[in-house]
């Protein structure tokens, strides 16, 4: 999961509606300890996928043949984009998806983008010209940075089927861009995958279309007591963290820090929290959480401090692998002058107990792609409010 560019593009940054401010806290978490079993993720097979409503068909897309991920510059991460065709040939929406992992060992998660049919020549013409099935696709989807987020995946989550009357709107000729991330820490060498998504697609009209957006905080965990090494300095951790992802990448991390902290120096804090100001009206439908193995907490709130507050979203004892929006109960309106906040807590202890990161060098963890490296990210699915 990448934040590509802070002002809103293929993960967009809660930039439809808002702009943002946020802080770091040290606190210690009194979350339950997590175990290695917690993560031993890929055993369970998935649901089988509830009923369509009226107006409704099932549509699988997947990738061609079998992919062999392998991670590029020396790292344990391979991010894959793979363009699959839905065969829209008419104006529809995309009402709700289930991702089937066929080797969900390797696969860290998954977020499909959806390509309008004026980029998707485009699209064709990278994949064609990329060695290989699909691409390396750091970020978005890597065509364009209107690409919308319609559908993704993480350990633990089932089928999303939306509410009636919602959707993402799907123009004939669009296709869609799979992009997995392959997690190779513990893998056996010569692992392959072909994962697919069944997505349940309507041609109905009038269905009020849905975007998603993306609250994140910035990361500053310090190596804990008794660790030491070279990438204990949090300098040669983003010297490390542009070598695996590139310069770009390795620039978000300090982007971030500017983007919610107003450029103060960062300091390390197990908690951290971001506020983003909403600028749109709009209608919230879902939201959930996303961090990697050192995570313990995740929160969404709206207005925190202020009458009227509410959560939207809270896992006080974050499994990476039961992990899945969770659609509200009640829609919660939102308008010019609220306030959306996402707080996280992470425990670096955790790097010596789970079998992942037990052999990985003591670092200072920043925001970064790998299964190593963690985020904090609020995932809230949303409808802009029409303008009269």
């Amino acid at each position: 999961m990448r934040i590509d560019r802070l002002a809103g593009t293929g993960i967009l940054l809660g930039l439809l509606l808002t702009g943002s401010a946020c802080a770091s806290a040290q606190q210690e978490t009194s979350a339950p300890q997590q175990t290695a079993a917690q993560h031993q993720h890929g055993t369970k097979s998935p649901a089988p996928p509830k009923s369509l409503r009226e107006g409704e068909r099932f549509v699988e897309v997947s990738m061609a043949q079998a992919y062999a991920p392998a991670a590029p510059h020396g790292g344990n991460d391979d991010y894959r984009c793979f363009l699959v065709d839905p065969g829209i040939t008419t104006a529809s929406y995309l009402t709700g998806s289930q991702f089937l992992p066929q080797n969900a060992a390797v696969v860290h998660h998954a977020i499909f983008f959806r390509i309008n049919p004026e980029e998707a020549a485009a699209a064709a013409k990278l994949d064609a010209s990329t060695a290989g099935q699909g691409w390396t696709c750091f970020g978005n989807a890597g065509i364009t940075d209107n690409s919308g987020w319609v559908a993704s995946w993480a350990p633990g989550k089932e089928e999303t089927v939306l509410r009636s009357g919602i959707g993402y709107p799907m123009a004939a000729g669009s296709k869609l861009v799979m992009q997995v991330h392959y997690n190779l820490l513990a893998t056996k060498p010569g692992e392959t995958d072909r994962s697919s998504m069944r997505l349940r697609v309507t041609g109905k009209t009038g269905l009020t279309p849905l975007s998603t957006m993306i609250l994140a905080a910035p990361i500053e965990l310090a190596c804990g007591p008794g660790e030491q090494g070279p990438l204990c300095d949090r300098a040669a951790a983003v010297r490390d963290n542009g070598s695996r992802f590139g310069a770009k990448a390795a620039s978000i991390i300090d982007r971030l820090n500017q983007f919610c902290n107003q450029g103060r120096p960062p300091v390390p804090a197990n908690e951290t929290h971001c506020d983003y100001p909403v600028r749109e009206a709009g209608t919230v439908y879902l939201v959930g959480g996303h961090m990697h193995l050192l995570g313990r907490s995740v929160r969404v709130e709206l207005n925190p401090g202020r009458p009227g507050a509410r959560t939207l979203f809270d896992e006080p004892s974050y499994n990476f692998d039961e992990q899945g929006a969770r659609p509200l109960a009640e829609p919660a309106a939102v308008k010019p002058g609220d306030k959306l906040r996402v707080t996280c807590t992470h425990d670096v202890g955790l790097r010596r107990r789970l079998p992942e990161l037990r052999d990985q060098p003591p670092r200072y963890v920043v925001w970064g792609e790998g299964t190593a490296d963690e985020m904090c990210v609020g995932i809230v699915t949303l409808a802009r409010k029409k303008p009269n």
